[in-house]
């Protein structure tokens, strides 16, 4: 799932009385914000980002590279030179950061900067962070397709085995027999399974009425072997 989204990059200059190491440029201080923006372009604190961090011009020496955990995660800083960073965007999931550049200047004592970002397999508690500014897509749709298949073959479905039992009794395996399940619905699965792994929380959802009939004869004969059905 690919889930697009904008932020807002502010941008606040001003001089301020000190001496300049180039006294044809006064000594400014300046500060960035970011935030995430919604459809209709209202911001919103970017929470979506667990941290972030610019990296600055080479001058800045041990300053170089900031790093900010709170939104709206403002860098200010002192300097007279223009200069275009990059910014690093972290999320929780693996591999989750974006980057994106930002040209300091001072032609102006604020502008703005939208850029688009970009989240892939987000999470679910990723997801429900970026609900805020706007909808997910095929989330919808998604929902509908599994609601119409479970009505369509509950019927087929009961006759393969119990399907109340076998979520209960899902829910009580030990760690072992558990992995072996869900190696088995990795294993036989097909498109039409649904599965959702949030290896943030250390969960794993399966639709047991969207197993292949012989997927699901096979998990069944299995918790009846280890005595967990009957």
């Amino acid at each position: 799932m690919i889930v697009e989204r904008s932020i807002k990059l502010v941008t606040e200059q001003h001089n301020i009385p000190k001496p300049s190491p180039m006294p044809e440029f006064p000594m400014k201080e300046w500060t960035v914000k970011i935030y995430l923006l919604d459809q209709a372009g209202g911001e919103h604190p970017a929470s979506c980002f667990t941290k972030v961090t610019y990296n600055l011009h080479p001058s800045f020496e041990d300053k170089t590279h900031q790093t900010f955990v709170e939104p709206p995660f403002s860098c200010t800083n002192e300097g007279w030179g223009e200069f275009e960073m990059s910014i690093d965007l972290f999320t929780t999931e693996k591999g989750g950061k974006t980057t994106v550049y930002h040209d300091l200047n001072f032609q102006s004592p604020t502008y703005e900067v939208i850029q688009p970002v970009t989240f892939k397999n987000p999470s679910q508690a990723l997801l429900n962070t970026l609900r805020a500014t706007g909808p997910i897509p095929n989330e919808e749709e998604a929902k509908t397709n599994v609601k119409s298949r479970k009505t369509n073959d509950a019927k087929k479905k009961k006759a393969v085995c119990d399907f109340e039992k076998m979520a209960d009794a899902m829910t009580k395996l030990n760690e072992e027999d558990l992995l072996h399940v869900i190696q088995m619905i990795h294993d036989y699965g097909n498109e039409d399974t649904y599965t959702k792994n949030d290896i943030d929380n250390g969960e794993f959802t399966v639709d047991l009425y969207t197993l292949p009939d012989n997927l699901a004869k096979m998990i069944w004969e299995y918790l009846v072997e280890i005595k967990s059905v009957s």
